[in-house]
């Protein structure tokens, strides 16, 4: 056989994998610009939560991180762009840091906050310690929202309690655990496994935030493993199912939560004791977990007639709103969700008002409804609009110069909530507000 019929029987399988992979990565970065351009000229370029920044001087463009990511099972997150990594649909990243974890050239780095839109979270350590040494945040409050997430960082946070000095010792509880959402009931469980002398306080009811969604949401969660539990397998669940196992679990288990109690304040003695200051009591303790979200505190609007009975700041149950005018201000998931939810009760008229020029922060899903019932005319749309005044039978709201009276027999303000930065100072607690950084 020639020499150049053999090179080119070994050749032709290299040009052709080569070929391959040329046109592999040309029909990626194609996509990819086209995913990114698209979310560039709809105004969704700001990320919600946590989300990856990527070196590309590292990146070796092998594709492990859009390949980890769980919401490019629907939607592309992360694509390759000229070889290398970009976040290229950035309001779908909702954190969950498996790009991070994949990596094998360590190119990627998690942060909060964007140069545009900052984002306040208190100062933790690995352990989820703040400065003050004894106090320790998990889940929502330090900025993680996804239940997985949340439910982890409460049992690393009770794990990190438990190695304190004094644990076990004198006539003081071990930790008093503030919230019973996901973070605070995971570190409830964990504490009761543990043995620890502890009690839980919820200021509202079992659930945390995931109680006030509306009725039927779906919950997005992941397989957790619950101390005293086992693994909860649930993938995809509706807000009532996910708080009917968690009822059943707090039956099966000695919890003591105590609902309807609020803390007011945290003071230390400057040996290694707290004291918890609440609406029904006091507590002595060597450590406390807060674990009590970000909307504990919802943001208002600011403007006359927020007082009245009418306003509400979160959607319950839709069909309350039957034959009524109704206005959702608000340009999250939970905005879009109301909006929709009234919109196809019988009789209401519903007015949706953002602020901004698109609905950035709110995944896709909930954005296609709120074209729809507004192609429809179930739905109103006012963006970059911002409400005047309230009264009894109106509101009126000014949209780029254009003033616009509705009537109105409800409003539901769907802002998201505020972190308790003054309550956190008051006990000495750090704020930072992120922008950016890891």
């Amino acid at each position: 056989m020639s020499d150049t019929l053999l090179l080119t029987l070994y050749a032709s399988p290299l040009v052709a994998i080569m070929l391959w992979y040329v046109r592999s990565h040309a029909s990626a970065h194609k996509e990819s610009v086209a995913v990114h351009e698209e979310a560039v000229k709809s105004g969704l370029t700001e990320p919600a939560s946590l989300h990856p920044i990527f070196n590309l001087n590292k990146c070796i463009g092998c594709g492990s991180c859009a390949a980890a990511c769980p919401e490019d099972k629907t939607h592309a997150v992360i694509g390759l762009i000229n070889k290398k990594a970009h976040l290229i649909n950035p309001t779908h990243c909702i954190g969950h840091g498996a790009c991070a974890r994949a990596c094998p050239v360590q190119a990627i780095t998690l942060v909060f906050g964007t140069e545009k839109r900052g984002v306040d979270i208190p100062n933790v350590s690995e352990d989820f310690q703040t400065n003050v040494p004894g106090i320790f945040i998990a889940g929502e409050l330090g900025g993680m929202g996804l239940i997985r997430n949340a439910i982890e960082q409460g049992k690393q946070a009770m794990a990190a309690v438990r190695k304190l000095s004094g644990i076990g010792k004198g006539d003081r509880l071990d930790v008093v655990i503030v919230g019973a959402g996901p973070a605070g009931f995971a570190a409830s469980l964990t504490a009761l496994q543990a043995k620890m002398r502890f009690v839980t306080l919820e200021q509202d009811s079992l659930g945390g935030t995931v109680a006030h969604f509306p009725r039927g949401k779906i919950v997005m969660t992941a397989p957790v493993q619950l101390p005293l539990v086992g693994k909860v397998r649930f993938t995809e669940t509706t807000k009532e199912t996910l708080l009917e196992f968690w009822q059943k679990v707090e039956r099966d288990n000695p919890l003591n939560i105590h609902y309807q109690e609020r803390v007011e304040n945290i003071e230390s003695d400057g040996k290694d004791t707290f004291t918890v200051k609440t609406t029904k009591g006091t507590y002595r303790t060597r450590a406390v977990l807060l674990a009590i979200g970000r909307r504990g505190t919802p943001r208002t609007l600011g403007v006359p007639g927020e007082e009245l009975t009418k306003v509400t700041y979160r959607l319950i149950d839709a069909e309350q709103y039957r034959n009524q005018n109704v206005l959702i201000v608000g340009g999250g998931d939970s905005a879009l969700e109301a909006a929709t939810s009234v919109a196809d009760q019988p009789g209401t008229t519903v007015t949706l008002s953002y602020r901004s020029g698109s609905f950035g922060r709110a995944k896709e899903k909930n954005r296609q409804k709120v074209d729809a019932a507004s192609a429809s005319g179930r739905l109103r749309v006012l963006l970059n609009s911002t409400v005047k005044t309230i009264t009894e039978n109106a509101v009126t709201i000014d949209q780029e110069g254009t003033v616009h009276e509705i009537p109105n027999d409800a409003v539901i303000v769907s802002a998201g909530g505020i972190l308790p930065t003054p309550f956190l100072r008051q006990i000495g607690i750090e704020v930072e507000t992120k922008h950016g950084t890891a």
